[in-house]
């Protein structure tokens, strides 16, 4: 297998592993600002992960705050053909209990105030296929991964993405349990749509935290608890994330490795100097 470089958005210490070697930290600047954190980056085998802390180190920056654009752009800046999503979640479902892990195939947008987009306010008008945002195969690989070291692991499941920072009411939750989502977070929207715009392949590991609210039969969501079910799990990820890199799929492959190629609808010579400039990283090689 050729070298694969894939971003990896999650927690702070997921780059804390054993397995990872040469490790080196990366200072990176966007045409959408700046990336939560310094992204580190190390290799397992013939894969170089790039792993980009998505709160910032230390928690900083809450999940409408986050400046999603920059994130995925500062990843596919260093080399980065494909993205894992490592998130936090909260069960929707009595058959996904807290410690599971959870491949996700499709999200549901409940967000509000977050740009979901690269192509605002620049004369530059471009709409992106969406109807898969999970790519198959590196969902497949990650299930593979998640059996291989032992994990509880679920597939075929619909994510729900809210504005928050504060969590559901009873009453949203159980609408959004009878919409039949398995899972609910705050940051998978608009990573995934803006993964696809920047032409890298996503997947999502959900790590199930709690119950959310709607689960009358145990306390409401904590932070408390979310942490102490956060800490079991994010062993459970390194070990998925180890085994994965064995099994990193072809991006060329990915229908959403040329996503843009037909997207942007504005005629180029309608295209000034300033949006070339601003979207060169993404739709350079179009234009």
């Amino acid at each position: 297998m050729s070298e694969r470089t894939v971003g990896v958005i999650g927690g702070s210490g997921l780059y804390e592993m054993e397995g990872l070697e040469g490790v080196e930290e990366h200072e990176v600047g966007t045409t959408y600002g700046e990336p939560s954190d310094k992204v580190v980056s190390g290799r397992i085998g013939d894969t170089r992960m790039l792993f980009l802390p998505r709160h910032g180190r230390g928690h900083r920056f809450p999940p409408h705050q986050i400046n999603f654009r920059a994130n995925l752009l500062a990843l596919k800046q260093l080399g980065a053909e494909q993205v894992i999503s490592v998130s936090a979640v909260g069960s929707m479902k009595e058959s996904i209990a807290p410690g599971d892990m959870v491949v996700v195939d499709q999200f549901i947008d409940r967000t509000r105030n977050r740009p979901s987009t690269y192509f605002e306010d620049l004369g530059v008008v471009a709409h992106v296929e969406l109807a898969e945002p999970v790519d198959a195969a590196l969902a497949n690989a990650l299930y593979a991964s998640a059996v291989e070291v032992g994990a509880t692991v679920h597939r075929d499941a619909t994510y729900v993405c809210i504005e928050g920072p504060q969590f559901s009411t009873r009453a949203e939750s159980n609408l959004y349990r009878s919409w039949g989502v398995d899972v609910i977070g705050m940051t998978n929207l608009p990573e995934a749509r803006l993964a696809r715009e920047a032409e890298l392949p996503y997947a999502t590991l959900a790590l199930a935290t709690d119950y959310d609210c709607w689960h009358q039969g145990h306390a409401s969501v904590t932070v408390e608890a979310v942490l102490e079910v956060m800490r079991k799990n994010i062993a459970t990820a390194k070990d998925i994330l180890r085994a994965v890199a064995t099994r990193i799929p072809d991006p060329a492959q990915s229908p959403a490795s040329s996503a843009m190629a037909h997207a942007v609808m504005t005629a180029p010579d309608r295209i000034s100097d300033e949006a070339r400039k601003k979207l060169e990283p993404l739709i350079g090689k179009y234009l």
